[in-house]
């Protein structure tokens, strides 16, 4: 018989100092004790040398090691990464679709802009787009002068919102799902970034408070404080539609992972920014976070901007674009008025996530994100 080398896993209590800033009454009790695997070598006799007899080889290395990988992940208890857990992606009404992004230009003239946006949805269906992607601020200039001149009463409708009263109206006709970008909503003596959904029935199914406001200081490039007027909205937008669960956010709310990844456990496959980031943010920034939001999370990511207006206040980057689960660019423009046709599949969320199996790789002893408006609803 011949000696073969297996090895026993065995742990021992990191002796370390574990100091947590966090408030116990977020994340609950203090996170459990460390522990690292310790491989001990023993001998085995289980390896027969009659070449007539002999089955497969017993592979003490791999069978252990498979056996450690999953009491490993066990300890590391993924499912409490995300509190409450992570919600099952569930099966989407379709699993191929195309998305049209409409790049704008936009003009001080409200009318002219609204008639534009509804052309350009026109267009986008009729080459196949069962999704359109407005841009952030489409109906009017993007400035803190011209919010309150722009804003509209969603809730009461019709001649109060032509804008939104549009997008129901096309949704309805075209038979479509429509992220309407974003607009300047006014509700009682408060201004809001406000982006609505349409479903094909031509119904509200989700209305989008822009969360994280525009408020930053680049000394000699850019100034811009969008809380001189906006009220923040209070609550993440997550919504079923014709064509999966998609998230909602506006331009600055890309910048916060925590808002994804908030999504991403509530089971979307999709989420949608419009936005406008500007000449300075633009080239740095705008591509940069959209694949990180898409690869952090293996998802969709939609971006639609308005195009370029080199004579206006504000300046947008341009450059819509979709971002696949890897990372991926699949679709972009430049800076010019643009209607961007592009295929999602569903399929590729569940490779990727087979590929490279975060959600269970993540560790729930040392790390979560709480989702407050979930847990607050148990």
């Amino acid at each position: 018989m011949r000696a073969g080398i297996a090895f026993l896993s065995s742990t021992f209590p990191y002796s370390g100092n574990l100091q947590c800033s966090v408030s116990r009454s977020i994340i609950g009790p203090t996170l459990p004790i460390f522990h690292r695997p310790l491989l001990i070598p023993v001998l085995t006799n289980n390896y027969d040398t009659n070449r007539s007899s002999r089955q497969k080889p017993y592979n003490p290395i791999r069978t252990t090691a498979t056996t450690a990988s999953a009491t490993m992940t066990s300890s590391f208890k993924p499912e409490q990464a995300r509190v409450p857990p992570a919600l099952q992606l569930p099966t989407p009404p379709v699993t191929k679709f195309k998305i049209g992004l409409c790049q704008l230009l936009v003009t001080a003239d409200k009318e002219r802009n609204i008639r534009h946006a509804r052309k350009a949805i026109e267009e986008a269906a009729q080459k196949g787009a069962q999704l359109v992607l407005l841009p952030e601020i489409w109906n009017g200039p993007y400035s803190n002068d011209s919010f309150p001149v722009y804003a509209e009463d969603i809730d009461a409708g019709g001649d109060s919102s032509p804008s939104t009263a549009m997008l129901s109206e096309v949704a309805h006709h075209l038979k479509i799902t429509i992220v309407g970008g974003s607009i300047p909503e006014r509700c009682g003596d408060r201004l809001y970034n406000t982006c609505c959904v349409f479903g094909t029935d031509g119904k509200l199914k989700a209305k989008h408070r822009k969360i994280h406001l525009f408020d930053i200081d680049i000394p000699g490039q850019i100034t811009f404080k969008e809380s001189k007027t906006l009220t923040a909205g209070e609550t993440p937008t997550i919504v079923e539609t014709e064509v999966g669960r998609i998230g909602i956010g506006i331009c600055y709310d890309i910048r916060f992972q925590e808002l994804a990844m908030l999504y991403a456990a509530r089971g979307a496959h999709l989420l949608c920014y419009p936005g406008a980031f500007n000449m300075t943010t633009g080239p740095l920034h705008w591509e940069l976070l959209q694949r990180a939001r898409a690869v952090d999370n293996q998802l969709y990511v939609a971006t639609c901007s308005p195009a370029r207006d080199a004579g206006a206040g504000y300046v947008a980057w341009g450059h819509s674009t979709l971002v696949g689960p890897f990372g991926e660019v699949l679709a972009t423009t430049e800076h010019d008025e643009a209607i961007i046709l592009s295929e999602i599949d569903y399929s590729q969320i569940e490779l990727r996530r087979t590929n490279l199996p975060l959600e269970k790789q993540r560790r729930g002893d040392l790390y979560q994100l709480v989702d407050v408006q979930r847990l607050n609803s148990q």
